[in-house]
């Protein structure tokens, strides 16, 4: 019997072969070989790997995918791009090699002390039963200002493998939306790599609410001092959705600034894992990093794993982490009640209100709206 991750290796091989237009600069194609043969030794993760024993990924390797596209400009991969796509850990896993072998990529420049006003959106979606690889290139020039949106919305069954590389360069600000709203069928594998560099500010919500199957791994990485960071999400499911959010914040100069919030909303028999590591290094005096983890479970079948961590090795810091998993607050509850509220718009409200303390992170008014809608929907209730 051939097993599926065989099927797998021989699919994308031949494949890949017939994505080479001969057009990709050598030193490219010699970086999509070499991670195809790294995506060939390591293939998909199992749970036997710590980092991934809570999330089965053997479905995504069962289908038989057809590898696609989609529309965006040509990407130019000369001069700093290239230095930081060279610079992409792509053999951080099968999914992170396998991007990289088919990466169609996006490239986006915000000039050195430029403020743009209008967010820059990027979005993907696949059609059915197809996988796509999107690699996104973003490096916010020193002192610029700008906002990103990036949006994932594939309509059917599909497989959306994605990687994003960001540069926020000294004194730049760049805030940074993720919605990830794929189909109930769909799977989803995304890769965030982050530095920031002197007194640069990365301001990132990233909402999870599609997908049968979703993993977001995001790290962030202080190069200078100064950086500040606020890496906040959101994921609500139900039915049988899972998500997985893997982060790693490391401090590795002084006097940077993290804060992380993550909230979890979880109905029917939906499963959730938050693992968060934040690390101090040994020169990283005067860091402030505070992490949480808060999930609000809607049914007894419900389940998260949270594993918040630290790892200080500076005493000059100020450092904290924490994780809960409980259901509504029974006293808010009687409040609203005694107030003359149904219980189950009680309970809208109680679970509207705990979602929303991240979704008014947003400051793009049409998003906010459509995730207003989306909440509400996910709990079959108007307010």
């Amino acid at each position: 019997m051939v097993s599926s991750q065989a099927v797998m290796e021989n699919q994308f091989t031949e494949q890949f072969r017939a994505s080479l237009n001969g057009s990709e600069p050598a030193w490219l194609r010699a970086m999509k070989e070499d991670a195809l043969l790294v995506f060939g030794d390591k293939g998909f993760p199992h749970v036997k790997i710590e980092d991934w024993k809570y999330t089965n990924v053997a479905p995504i390797g069962k289908e038989n995918w057809k590898v696609s596209s989609f529309d965006a400009p040509a990407a130019e991969l000369t001069g700093r791009f290239e230095a930081l796509l060279k610079k992409f850990n792509y053999e951080r896993n099968g999914f992170t090699a396998l991007n990289l072998a088919f990466g169609k990529f996006v490239t986006i420049a915000i000039p050195k002390e430029t403020k743009i006003d209008e967010p820059i959106e990027i979005s993907f979606a696949a059609n059915e039963n197809t996988a796509i690889f999107p690699h996104v290139l973003i490096i916010a020039e020193a002192g610029s200002k700008a906002t990103i949106v990036e949006t994932y919305a594939s309509p059917a069954k599909s497989f959306t493998n994605s990687a994003v590389q960001i540069v926020v360069e000294d004194n730049a600000n760049l805030t940074h939306y993720r919605v990830q709203k794929e189909s109930p069928e769909a799977f989803h594998v995304g890769t965030t790599e982050v530095t920031v560099g002197r007194g640069g500010l990365y301001n990132a919500t990233s909402i999870n609410l599609g997908g049968a199957l979703a993993r977001h791994d995001i790290e962030v990485k202080f190069t200078d001092e100064g950086g500040e960071a606020f890496v906040d999400g959101l994921y609500m499911l139900n039915g049988s959705q899972h998500s997985d959010t893997h982060s790693v914040i490391d401090h590795a100069v002084p006097n940077c600034t993290s804060h992380q919030t993550y909230k979890g909303v979880l109905n029917d028999k939906s499963r959730a894992v938050f693992n968060g590591k934040v690390f101090v290094r040994e020169n990283a005096h005067g860091t402030d990093a505070q992490q949480s983890n808060k999930n609000l479970l809607l049914s007894n079948e419900a389940r998260v794993d949270t594993k918040p961590q630290l790892e200080i090795d500076n005493d000059d810091v100020k450092c904290s982490h924490g994780a809960t998993v409980g259901q509504l607050e029974e006293e808010e509850l009687f409040y609203l009640l005694t107030r003359g509220l149904p219980e189950g718009l009680a309970r809208n409200l109680l679970t509207y209100g705990f979602a929303e303390e991240v979704i008014n992170k947003i400051g793009i008014d049409s998003i906010k709206k459509d995730l207003d809608a989306a909440v509400l929907n996910r709990l079959n209730a108007e307010i």
